[in-house]
């Protein structure tokens, strides 16, 4: 860029439409830091995990340190399976004989909002975060 060109660009451009982008950019990473504050007070919070199959809900499993190692099949259907692997905070969809293997690719999920899908089979596995009950629940509310 020329001398000539920066001149005429500094033209184009005031102090309001510097403060305008500015402005625009502030607000546009304002969700981020909402989101990543309210996860970070979320931490002492418990983790569940809620297996449905069609809309019920199956099992439920707390994700902490202290959950055990477990394989659990589930059969949605005659023909149909999921086996369902839990290990310790973390859980996902091992194997099932659905044709895309969508949730086995999803892999292993353990936070909060994160969810395995395995739509042929209606199976769904979705983290939800608990609050904790030794605190207020207006505090936590959101």
């Amino acid at each position: 860029m020329t001398f000539k060109s920066y001149a005429s660009f500094k033209h184009i451009i005031t102090l309001t439409d510097a403060l305008v982008i500015l402005m625009l950019l502030i607000i546009s990473f304002t969700p981020l830091a909402i989101f990543h504050y309210s996860y970070a007070q979320s931490t002492n919070d418990d983790v569940v995990a809620y297996i449905s199959i069609d809309g019920d809900v199956v099992d439920v499993f707390t994700l902490s340190e202290s959950t055990p190692y477990e394989l659990k099949t589930y059969y949605p259907t005659d023909n149909q399976y999921n086996i369902i692997e839990v290990d310790g905070t973390r859980i996902r969809v091992k194997e099932d004989n659905s044709p895309d293997q969508i949730a086995v690719k999803t892999g292993w999920i353990s936070r909060p909002g994160e969810t395995s899908i395995c739509l042929p089979h209606k199976l769904i596995i979705d983290i939800r975060g608990e609050v904790s009950t030794d605190e207020p629940a207006d505090i936590n509310a959101y």
